[in-house]
């Protein structure tokens, strides 16, 4: 299974470990722009490591759907498309929805009170003005909150699912289209957050569900009226 950071604690063990890290933390972050051919001389050169080596983390990368190949022409870092994003967030939408319900019944006490805190911090922080810095990928308040829901879920085939299917293209376009966390999105996490509470898994499902909707038409929104330029498309 590829690796996430929210859903497993990772230390590289091999080469090909630590230069997995190294390339998807350079593709999140636009150092490897979107659509960019793959040179394996070059990126061998580069990172200083055999081809055998690269060969084995771009594979990684491939499993993470952050990198395309294609027959005789070789793999490429994943490109934008707004019909890939919509069918995302489609994707999202039921399965979040699913664990905000499933959450609402099997999230413990202490999950509850971390996710009161994580989005206590976050509020905290948009009154003082204070974001994570624009490529720290790391520091995705948004996902934490999603993820966590998922996580008290307590479905291991949802977990797996969403972490290796979705996350890290939810990360790359988000990492371009850098959107700013509204004050109205905040209050769709407050109320979700007051659902579990509740465990009112019905009312928990569809208010995630309208969540992420509107996450997509923001995102929508944002991603068509960027040029190729800003999102960094080759």
């Amino acid at each position: 299974m590829p690796f996430h950071p929210a859903c497993h604690s990772y230390e590289p063990v091999t080469i090909a470990d630590r230069l997995f890290l190294d390339l998807r933390r350079a593709i999140l972050e636009g150092e490897l722009p979107a659509g960019k051919k793959i040179s394996e001389p070059e990126l061998a050169s580069i990172y200083g490591v055999s081809r055998g080596s690269l060969r084995e983390a771009i594979s990684k990368l491939e499993n993470c759907n952050l990198v395309t190949r294609r027959p005789n022409i070789g793999a490429r870092i994943v490109n934008f498309s707004i019909d890939q994003l919509m069918e995302i967030y489609q994707i999202r939408e039921a399965m979040e929805g699913m664990a905000a319900r499933l959450a609402a019944k099997n999230m413990t006490e202490p999950e509850l009170s971390h996710l009161k805190t994580l989005v206590a911090r976050h509020k905290d922080s948009m009154a003082n003005l204070e974001r994570p810095a624009k490529n720290d990928y790391s520091q995705d308040a948004d996902l934490d909150f999603h993820f966590c829901i998922i996580q008290g879920s307590k479905n291991q085939r949802l977990l797996t699912m969403l972490c290796q299917d979705l996350y890290d293209l939810v990360r790359f376009y988000r990492m371009r289209l850098s959107p700013a966390f509204s004050s109205t999105a905040m209050q769709e996490h407050e109320l979700i957050v007051q659902a579990l509470e509740r465990r009112d898994g019905e009312m928990a499902e569809l208010l995630m569900r309208y969540h992420v909707r509107a996450s997509r038409d923001r995102a929508k929104q944002r991603l068509e009226a960027m040029t190729p330029e800003e999102l960094g498309n080759h």
